[in-house]
């Protein structure tokens, strides 16, 4: 009961989190239905099950059983994700990345600072999340323009900080710049 409780508790201080910079980034709306899911049954009983603290309980799921049945629940109907934009080329006849609007990836951009601030707590600086990225950037099956865009606001936040960021974003999406 105790790890369901600290469980539900991160989860809700996350995407307080990611309201606040959904907010901040000119999406806040769209912000307050980030990751609604992780409150149905298939997410919650194995985010409470693995919770840790320090990383994803996905993670513990996968370790345990080799898949994450959340992780597969989740990214099918949270857009935020770039593992949710994927489709069959009929031209290659393969699975591929596809290009994110632009509006999920701002919102893929606030989730990955928030998640560095509460997974990483004092440590973090504005320079997590891309550390986070630059680490795993060579495994993801996201579309190129859609991992530069997320790239280049991840420098960005790491130079600048914050409140440029942020602005740089409302600018963007006030132009109607859709990379």
């Amino acid at each position: 009961m105790l790890k369901a409780w600290e469980h539900f508790k991160t989860i809700t201080k996350h995407r307080h989190q990611v309201i606040k910079h959904c907010y901040k980034a000119g999406i806040g709306f769209q912000g307050l239905f980030h990751d609604l899911s992780k409150y149905s049954p298939v997410e919650f009983r194995v985010g409470a099950k693995y919770y840790v603290g320090t990383k994803s309980p996905n993670e513990g799921e996968r370790e345990a059983i080799g898949y994450s049945t959340a992780w597969m629940h989740h990214k099918g109907r949270n857009k935020h994700h770039y593992e949710y934009w994927t489709d069959y080329n009929p031209k290659s006849k393969q699975i591929e990345p596809v290009k994110m609007p632009l509006n999920y990836v701002i919102e893929m951009f606030c989730d990955r600072v928030a998640a560095s601030k509460i997974y990483m707590k004092e440590k973090y600086t504005d320079h997590s999340s891309l550390e986070y990225f630059l680490n795993a950037k060579s495994r993801l099956a996201v579309h190129p323009e859609t991992s530069a865009l997320l790239e280049k606001l991840l420098v960005m936040l790491a130079q600048e900080g914050e409140e440029k960021t942020f602005a740089y974003i409302r600018e963007m999406k006030k132009q109607g710049n859709y990379y």
